[in-house]
């Protein structure tokens, strides 16, 4: 018998790797891509037979109970915005009427259990407890900033101006790659065996943390062309991200992520990918390679 997981979050960065990763896998699996609709799916995902995309909205129970239909196990990956507990609650509390999930993979952040942490940390945290105390066996991934943020987030001015703008002076990050944080996720939904990876809090990192300076000096290697990184203040990184349409809680919540890597707590480093996948974590520059077209 096919086992069926259901991947929410499956048209965003992470989501969608979660799911291409698992259906290259030679396991018997049949996957539940859900996302907004399902064309946000079918954009970012090529066709495939073991592939199911679904309308998913935490918003509706709906299309949450029919989501939940038939899965054995759920990779848990809510929006990062202030109703996230809400949300999760809503969903946690359906995953407990169906009765029928086996495992919970949900998506995290490293420092989720620190104390007092942050406002970002303390929310993931929040729901990790929902699950450990709804009895379902569980791993929580907690990666650090994502490398593709600098893709998603840096690229235009890169490729604008040569140079990207932020509030973080020398601090030091261990920015991992999602095709890392999603190659942990399959191993901990499709090689389960014995239950190895149930009640594990993974803090998933690059090999090593690296500055924003560093960092723009790599992206010039890859690259081909000089890329600088600008220190700015925190009230002009506030007023850039307005002017992008960013909401207050979210700019909130992204200076005190610039906060906490200016003092230093975001260079810690990890050995889970190699512990979990057998290889080490991709580098930085191994990314810059792979996405030097978005920065050109």
């Amino acid at each position: 018998m096919a086992e069926t997981i259901l991947i929410t979050g499956a048209s965003g960065n992470v989501g969608s790797e979660v799911v291409k990763q698992l259906s290259s896998t030679t396991k018997d699996i049949d996957i539940k891509a859900a996302g907004h609709s399902v064309k946000s799916v079918t954009r970012v995902l090529k066709p495939d037979d073991r592939i199911e995309p679904i309308e998913f909205d935490y918003g509706r129970r709906d299309t949450i109970r029919q989501a939940l239909n038939g899965a054995d196990k759920l990779f848990l990956l809510t929006p990062f915005q202030s109703d996230m507990v809400e949300l999760s609650s809503n969903l946690l509390k359906e995953v407990e009427n169906a009765g029928n999930i086996k495992h919970i993979v949900k998506l995290s952040v490293m420092g989720a259990d620190a104390e007092p942490g942050i406002t970002g940390g303390r929310l993931h945290r929040q729901v990790e407890k929902m699950i450990e105390e709804s009895g379902i066996p569980f791993t929580f991934l907690r990666p650090n900033f994502f490398m593709q943020n600098f893709v998603n987030y840096l690229s235009q001015t890169i490729k604008e101006q040569c140079s990207f703008y932020l509030p973080a002076e020398d601090g030091k990050v261990s920015f991992v790659d999602i095709r890392d944080i999603a190659a942990v996720a399959v191993q901990a939904l499709a090689n389960n065996d014995e239950g190895r990876h149930n009640g594990k809090a993974y803090t998933i990192t690059g090999p090593e943390a690296i500055s924003y300076e560093d960092a723009a000096r790599i992206l010039s290697e890859q690259v081909g062309k000089k890329v600088s990184y600008v220190g700015t203040t925190e009230e002009k990184a506030r007023e850039g991200m307005k002017g992008i349409g960013m909401d207050e809680w979210f700019i909130n919540s992204m200076m005190e992520l610039y906060s906490i890597t200016r003092m230093g707590y975001t260079s810690r480093t990890s050995s889970a990918v190699e512990e979990v996948t057998g290889r080490k974590p991709i580098s930085f520059s191994q990314f810059a390679k792979d996405y030097a077209e978005a920065f050109r």
